[in-house]
């Protein structure tokens, strides 16, 4: 990757700076499981390391999702929208769907695919709440992770707040697919007017963005353990789950790897680090000339808030130390801290 598709990229920088100094929107609807019934809560707590016993109907939960192996093969957001009734959020309904079938024998619960039936508008950045609160019908105060019903555009949508940039405000709209123009207008005229911009690259609102917070996008997370990504405090060890006694081996022994920040030094240079997320197992990681591979490039990517490169190394655990100088694929770069806001 050279460091010019994104530093000189002036679109990507525009919409990647609205968000944080302004407001901007993106429709990325996320693949939505619904899960229902008598033992939903009980079957979730199950799939799910987090606490969802104690989550409260319209409030949200982020979690990973583990194999027997203590593996994460998912991060979702759970969110409860009714007693008996939850929405899981993911990238990956298809394989969750066949997950969910294959575990939840033995459990009055029903686990179906709803994504085609809604869309789902990501209003991001500091100005996201007075946008909002100028087309939604009801003034929009919610906790964070927290959901509601409302209406835009003279439509029923649900308001969530959160998102995955990393801003202290930040909303998603779900609507019914088919008031999915209707709401998207309304939305694009409000933020427009505020000065914001739509966001339409990718590598934008899945990148770069959530990157600067030290978010993770499930690429960074396969193959790994919750120990390894600095995850393992959002882990409720009172209650059986799956992977469990797995986590208790790592949590005795300590994890093997960790993921760790890293920035390139040299802005002026091009450069080629192959990492992870464009596919393959990412460049290699050496101390000082050593033969002894000590971790893997799991992303790269860009900073604009920093104007650096910056991206995430999965690297055997106290191998790079915060401020470590190293080189990758001939190029310096500097162990850092993953947050970049």
């Amino acid at each position: 990757m050279y460091k010019n598709i994104f530093n000189q990229d002036e679109w990507k920088r525009a919409e990647h700076m609205a968000v944080r100094e302004n407001v901007g929107y993106y429709l990325f609807t996320h693949q939505l499981m619904e899960v229902q019934g008598p033992d939903a809560q009980k079957f979730l707590d199950v799939i799910f390391p987090n606490n969802i016993t104690k989550l409260a109907v319209g409030r949200d939960r982020y979690t990973t999702m583990l194999n027997e192996a203590g593996e994460i093969i998912d991060d979702v957001v759970v969110m409860r929208m009714e007693e008996e009734r939850y929405w899981v959020s993911t990238l990956y309904g298809t394989k969750m769907d066949d997950w969910f079938y294959f575990k939840s024998e033995g459990y009055d619960v029903e686990c179906y695919e709803i994504t085609e039936d809604w869309h789902m508008f990501s209003v991001q950045g500091p100005n996201s709440k007075a946008v909002l609160d100028g087309i939604a019908e009801e003034p929009v105060e919610l906790r964070f992770f927290e959901h509601g019903p409302n209406r835009i555009g003279g439509c029923d949508v649900l308001i969530n707040r959160g998102g995955f940039t990393g801003e202290k405000w930040g909303f998603e709209v779900y609507c019914a697919a088919d008031d999915a123009d209707a709401v998207q207008d309304a939305i694009d005229a409000a933020v427009k007017a505020a000065g914001g911009k739509e966001i339409t690259e990718f590598q934008v609102f899945a990148w770069t963005l959530p990157t600067e917070a030290g978010f993770y996008y499930m690429r960074d997370l396969a193959h790994t353990n919750p120990f390894e990504v600095g995850l393992a405090d959002k882990i409720e060890w009172e209650k059986d789950f799956i992977g469990k006694d797995a986590l208790l081996k790592i949590k005795e022994n300590g994890p093997a790897r960790e993921m760790v920040g890293f920035e390139v030094c040299d802005e002026n240079e091009d450069f080629f680090i192959p990492a992870k997320q464009y596919g393959g197992p990412g460049a290699p990681v050496f101390i000082d000339g050593e033969e002894e591979e000590v971790g893997r490039v799991s992303k790269l990517v860009y900073s604009y808030v920093k104007n650096v490169n910056n991206g995430y190394i999965l690297a055997k655990k106290g191998a790079l130390k915060l401020g470590d100088v190293i080189e990758i694929c001939g190029t310096k770069c500097r162990i850092v801290e993953k947050n970049w806001l």
